[in-house]
């Protein structure tokens, strides 16, 4: 079943305009189609530009139960990329550290395989929970940090008020059909001072800019895609203060960004072999590809 909604930050639909028809094929999609760092499809759902908003939303959307389904389903084959992404976040995130009232709570939304827990560990934190909807990744995660995860989709009821100095969504904001929602039940449970802290794709950022739609965040499981002026609206909104957004550089192996380029099929996969046999597909590169990280305080 698919629902009709209006913009998720305005609530809003006079403002809204198409901003291209659903591009699918249900028999492509398989067990990795709602699973991270997947091989892209270069599918999604049709889609309306907010102009009040500068967001770009999907419309209808699948409803939430079989969302749920859907990523609890999800088959995982993305530790190693994982590894990297936990370790440009931690970077970023050790600068804001300071700010927070202590270490004492750490909520990561959408945690994968955990990777990131580890890394806030790493950071002094104590009372690391990962909320994670599927179950592959729980399944690999290091026995450090697994005790840590709960499979399950983020629900604010199952924590007491304040309980948290840090909750972290990073590259999740872009799944969840109400992100207000998800933002404001999140600052609920933070702490006086405390941070909530996101990841999501930038839009306007440079993949798009140069591939238009066949940039891979245009994917089916993306419900919006976010600007820099839509994701500080975002925040403002649930009420944070001392809003920073930021551009944020990513670093991943190169047989990795080669995955996500929209090469022909056949092109894809000799560059990829060539990459796997030389070694060469090992080399960590950071490109600025589009993706942004913001914060505030509550």
């Amino acid at each position: 079943m698919t629902i009709e909604r209006p913009c998720p930050l305005c609530h809003e639909v006079v403002s809204s305009t198409l901003f291209a028809d659903a591009r699918l094929d249900s028999e492509r999609l398989g067990e990795f189609a709602y699973a991270s760092r997947k091989l892209p499809e270069y599918m999604h759902l049709r889609l309306m530009l907010c102009r009040q908003c500068d967001l770009v939303y999907a419309s209808p959307v699948p409803d939430r139960s079989e969302l749920a389904v859907a990523y609890e389903a999800a088959a995982y084959d993305s530790q190693v990329e994982a590894e990297y992404a936990a370790k440009t976040y931690a970077s970023r995130v050790r600068a804001l550290v300071p700010q927070l009232p202590d270490r004492d709570g750490a909520l990561d939304i959408g945690a994968g395989d955990g990777a990131f827990c580890g890394e806030l560990m790493k950071l002094g934190f104590t009372n690391v929970i990962g909320l994670e909807p599927s179950a592959a990744p729980i399944a690999v995660a290091k026995p450090d940090v697994r005790e840590c995860l709960r499979q399950q989709m983020f629900d604010a009821s199952q924590f007491p008020a304040e309980r948290f100095s840090l909750v972290t969504c990073f590259q999740t904001i872009e799944h969840v059909s109400d992100p207000a929602e998800l933002c404001r039940d999140a600052v609920q449970l933070l702490k006086p001072g405390g941070a909530l802290c996101l990841v999501a794709h930038n839009r306007r950022g440079l993949s798009c800019r140069i591939l238009g739609r066949n940039s891979p965040i245009f994917d089916i499981e993306h419900l919006q895609l976010f600007s820099p002026q839509s994701l500080r609206q975002l925040l403002s909104q649930v009420g944070l203060k001392k809003i920073v957004v930021r551009p944020l550089y990513n670093c991943y192996p190169l047989a990795y960004w080669t995955r996500l380029f929209p090469f022909p099929a056949t092109v894809k996969r000799t560059i990829s072999r060539g990459l796997e046999t030389t070694g060469l597909g090992k080399i960590p590169i950071m490109i600025p590809a589009g993706n942004l990280i913001a914060w505030g305080l509550r």
